[in-house]
């Protein structure tokens, strides 16, 4: 299928071939009709991929922000490669569509094949043929509503929200400030409900269009008419409310509306534009300053938005979905229209031709609709669930590698393409004799086509079943969210695949044993977790100019995650797993692998609100190790500090760019390492080892089951408050 783009990095606009996006449950997959070319916030993010990488960091000190805080902890090098990774990828455009449901997901009961929908969101409702949209994302179309009119649903909601935040009243004087495609629909939704409005543009033929819809006057800022035509609405009071649906890098339009509300008064921010608030102005008359966040309440909540779980209605009246469909019914009652508002329909095949003539001025525009040809071929089957056998303790019988020639290069798939895999895997293995990237699968077309672009794959598809059903793929790799790394490491291990997993290998013992019962039905214990830090360089060096011990040992590991951004899909704990479920096995299997045992016993005690934890592994020679995890630390304090002590000597390991060993005599690694190396080449180099020659993986199957088993432990120690014996320990 085709989908619009640009590179964030060089600019580029195009309309690319990408995979047709799977049919997930929870959602359905929707063939394009129209859909609609935001001409403020789609043209803001084109100009701002045509800046230099100056003006993009100045447009974005959030994003400096977060690079910086990178930096700090994983070192510049890698770091460098994560920032021009997403930078150097194709990005999708758009958010507001109408299309045919062409396939419906498990769960999905309220819409069929062949129904009419209004789709939002920019990972759902974006310029492309096929689009695979979950269930508070999309909603149905009345019957008597024409396609293009429909795809209006999305900035409608926004518009509404604007609206609903003004808690406007009959009777009342409004005043709205930037007359583009946002605000018209605010001047129109306004009108419809009883309120006189004065509408502001430079524009005078945007002001023209705004009172036909409905404004009883609107003028230049700059003018005096404006000052004068509220204050004849208002009896020289000003306006009840002002909404501020313009964009740039001026203050007037908060200056003026702070002139012209009255004491009291209520200024809504729906657009993006400069909020230098003046304080005496603002501070004298009390001002009530709000903020509409998009297209209502469920965005950015990934609960309601990606998992369905929708607002009790006597609750939250109006979220995005409940919106959209009135804006839809609005719409259809011919209380708004949005048809004055069309100012061009363009083939979706022009796309990129279109965007160049809005961007240079050529084409002046309130909103412009791409137009998608009528069942341009079918949409791809969604795969199917396979069966996970009955949970079993794993057999004693031995792995069977397929027969392979050495010389013949090892064949991988991705399954997964998200940061994590595209900045610390897959830039070690594209420049790598003897490997060939075969397959990413991602379940978002877009994604699948950006790793094909940049890493050199042959294909890039969303169809696993026919990737695990591929004999000439040697090895799998998972690289997914937390949720998903059991499952796919079961049905890729019964497809007889050698399985490269990130950490976490399962969130639950149920799944742990799920995995097992897969080794033991197939065979195949070709397993990898992703426990990188037993491989790194300095790491390795340290442990050898420790030597061996005698007695038992102590060991110390400060873990200094910090905190984690409000959106991170980390802290979905319901699907997600908690955060040291989805971490901890890293430092737990390090302590292990320095100490050459499995633990015996986990004990765990957390902080109040569970934000730091200390958990204290047994070793069955006596040894012990603590690893505290933190995230109330520091940001500039090192994210990884290590202490092995025993018969008097001490290892150090600071951050993996520094190490020392005290005895008898002293060791220091350089001052100046290169980079922060955590050992991901070093692993991968040993997995496609084992894969090649049919040798031992790089860890053992029931290290890799001791690790994931005392990782879960954790929980279970800090809802008992006593130690858990581990009944796999070795």
């Amino acid at each position: 299928m085709k989908q619009v783009v640009q590179n964030y990095k060089s600019g580029e606009l195009a309309v690319l071939d990408v995979p047709v996006p799977g049919c997930k449950p929870g959602g359905v997959l929707v063939r394009s009709a129209y859909s609609l070319i935001s001409t403020g916030t789609e043209l803001m993010k084109v100009s701002e991929a045509g800046m230099s990488m100056l003006g993009k960091a100045r447009s974005r000190p959030d994003q400096v922000a977060k690079v910086m805080q990178s930096v700090a902890t994983n070192g510049v090098p890698a770091t460098y490669r994560k920032v021009m990774g997403k930078l150097d990828s194709y990005t999708p455009l758009g958010y507001s569509l109408c299309g045919v449901v062409e396939q419906v997901g498990t769960g999905i009961d309220e819409v069929k094949v062949g129904d009419l929908v209004a789709c939002a969101g920019n990972e759902h409702a974006l310029h492309a043929e096929l689009n695979w949209v979950p269930k508070n994302l999309y909603a149905r179309v009345p019957d008597d509503l024409a396609p293009r009119h429909a795809a209006f649903g999305t900035v409608g909601s926004i518009a509404l929200q604007g609206v609903r935040r003004g808690e406007s009243q009959l009777g009342d004087v409004a005043l709205v400030i930037g007359l583009g495609l946002i605000g018209q629909l605010v001047v129109q939704l306004l009108a419809a409900s009883g309120v006189r409005v004065v509408g502001v543009d430079p524009d005078p033929v945007r002001c023209e269009l705004a009172e036909r819809l409905g404004a009883a006057a609107c003028g230049d800022p700059a003018s005096a008419a404006v000052e004068a035509v509220v204050a004849e609405l208002t009896d020289g009071h000003g306006v009840d409310h002002v909404y501020l649906a313009a964009g740039g890098g001026s203050n007037q339009p908060v200056e003026l509306a702070a002139r012209l509300c009255r004491d009291r008064g209520r200024v809504v921010d729906i657009g993006k534009c400069r909020l230098d608030l003046p304080w005496n102005a603002y501070y004298e008359k009390e001002l009530d300053v709000r903020f509409s966040r998009s297209y209502g309440p469920g965005r950015y909540d990934p609960e309601y938005e990606l998992e369905g779980r929708d607002y009790p209605i006597g609750y939250v009246r109006w979220t995005e979905r409940r919106n959209l469909a009135c804006f839809l019914d609005l719409l259809a009652r011919g209380s708004v229209d949005v048809e004055p508002l069309v100012s061009h329909i363009a083939d979706f095949d022009d796309a990129v031709e279109t965007y160049r003539r809005l961007k240079d001025g050529e084409l002046r525009a309130v909103a412009v609709l791409f137009r998608y040809p009528e069942h341009a071929g079918e949409a791809e089957a969604p795969a199917p669930t396979v069966a996970v056998p009955a949970v079993n303790r794993r057999s004693g019988r031995e792995s069977t590698p397929s027969r392979r020639s050495v010389k013949a290069p090892v064949r991988l798939a991705f399954v997964g393409a998200g940061n994590y895999a595209t900045s610390m895997l897959l830039p070690h293995l594209a420049q790598r004799d003897g490997v060939e990237l075969s397959t990413v699968v991602t379940t978002t077309a877009l994604s699948a086509a950006n790793a094909q672009r940049k890493f050199g794959f042959a294909e890039a598809t969303t169809d696993l079943d026919a990737v695990l059903g591929d004999p000439s793929i040697d090895a799998v790799f998972v690289v997914t969210r937390h949720s998903s790394h059991a499952e796919l490491t079961q049905r890729a291990l019964l497809a007889g695949k050698a399985v490269f997993v990130e950490k976490p290998l399962a969130l639950t013992e149920d799944e742990l044993a799920g995995v097992l019962a897969a080794v033991k039905e197939s065979g195949n214990d070709r397993l990898q977790v992703g426990f990188n830090r037993r491989f790194a360089p300095l790491l390795n060096e340290s442990r050898r100019r420790f030597g061996a011990r005698t007695g038992p040992a102590s060991l110390r590991y400060l873990v200094n995650a910090g905190r984690l951004q409000h959106s991170s899909w980390y802290l979905q704990q319901g699907t997600e797993g908690s955060r040291f479920a989805g971490e901890g096995g890293h430092f737990i299997d390090t302590a292990s692998w320095l100490l050459a045992a499995d633990p015996v016993s986990v004990y765990a005690v957390a902080t109040a609100g569970n934000e730091d934890l200390q958990v204290v592994l047994r070793y069955p020679d006596g040894s012990t190790a603590t690893i505290s995890y933190v995230t109330t630390g520091a940001p500039g304090f090192p994210k990884e500090t290590l202490d092995l002590v025993a018969d008097g000597k001490v290892l150090r390991l600071d951050d993996f760019v520094r190490a020392a060993v005290y005895g008898r005599k002293r060791w220091v690694s350089s001052r100046l390492p290169k980079a922060r190396d955590k050992g991901q080449s070093a692993e991968l180099a040993a997995f496609i080892k084992a894969v090649r020659t049919g040798g031992p993986m790089p860890v053992a199957l029931e290290s890799l089951v001791a690790t994931t088993a005392a990782t879960l432990a954790v929980q279970a120690g800090l809802a008992g408050g006593a130690p858990v014996t581990l009944a796999r320990a070795r």
